[in-house]
């Protein structure tokens, strides 16, 4: 086994930009043109997504145009519930039929008209609820991937799964550190996922009780009607806006006197609260 790779797979885990590198590892092993790697949230249907950059551009189409999640159109039906219970990497053989591929919308329509039709695949769930998905694609005039180089990909699963999830838990790790940085310089603030679940909140955010309501399953409100409506939309934007872009917005207190100003922005997922007006600037 290649340590040095398994090396780079656990770098992954800090930083993700390596991905690209390392699933074009994982495609030569398997004599691929390229590899890709899907997270999905069960609770919201959001895909993150990288791949190799020879067939980046394919997968890109692959995510926007809704292949993956149309039940009609993705992979077999039977080779996803397969994967859902294989602890390792499945090719199409090991449970379609040829026939069965040449009816699937994926390889027909989408696939094999760009010179792919064959495929390692492996599904990994976590405890965050995201559903991994890694993929080698192979040219179809090479044909499956045979079982010796499936084989090698399984020796490897492990350490893409415990990459995976050692990447979760710095999500949250960093969250923590991220709230707790902002409380040093006097700002309230909390860190929250795509659905607006809170990872990290510092001890300032929490005595806003004027301001901010806590609720069930980790997640908050405004207690400012209005502000709460353009909150809820800066939530559900976080994942299609650029990750720069702060929005600000006016959050008026119990007493409905402006009290702050809030900004959240799509760099980590946070919100963030100043303790004093802006809104007579």
């Amino acid at each position: 086994m290649d340590q040095q790779l398994i090396d780079r797979i656990y770098e992954c885990s800090f930083l993700p930009e390596l991905w690209p590198g390392v699933l074009d590892e994982l495609a030569r092993i398997a004599e691929a043109g390229g590899g890709t790697f899907f997270t999905v949230n069960s609770h919201t249907g959001i895909i993150r997504w990288t791949a190799s950059t020879a067939i980046r551009e394919h997968m890109a189409t692959y995510v926007t145009e809704g292949w993956m999640m149309d039940n009609q159109r993705q992979r077999p039906a039977r080779l996803l519930k397969a994967l859902a219970h294989h602890p390792g990497f499945l090719v199409e053989y090991d449970v379609c039929t040829a026939e069965e591929l040449e009816h699937n919308p994926t390889y027909r329509d989408f696939l094999r008209p760009r010179g792919f039709g064959w495929a390692a695949i492996t599904n990994i769930s976590l405890p965050t609820k995201d559903r991994l998905v890694f993929t080698v694609e192979r040219d179809y005039d090479r044909g499956p991937v045979e079982s010796a180089f499936v084989q090698q990909l399984d020796e490897l699963r492990p350490h893409l799964a415990r990459s995976a999830l050692m990447s979760a838990r710095l999500q949250l790790e960093r969250a923590r550190v991220t709230s707790e940085t902002l409380a040093l310089i006097g700002m309230p603030a909390l860190v929250f996922d795509e659905i607006g679940k809170v990872l990290a909140a510092n001890h300032l955010i929490e005595a806003q009780t004027d301001h901010i309501r806590w609720r069930a399953q980790d997640r908050v409100s405004l207690k400012d009607a209005a502000a709460d409506v353009l909150f809820r939309q800066a939530i559900d934007t976080l994942n299609i806006t650029d990750a720069t872009r702060t929005r600000s917005f006016a959050v008026r207190g119990a007493d409905t006197n402006a009290a702050m100003v809030a900004h959240t922005t799509g760099c980590g997922f946070f919100i963030r609260t100043d303790s004093k007006s802006r809104l007579s600037e």
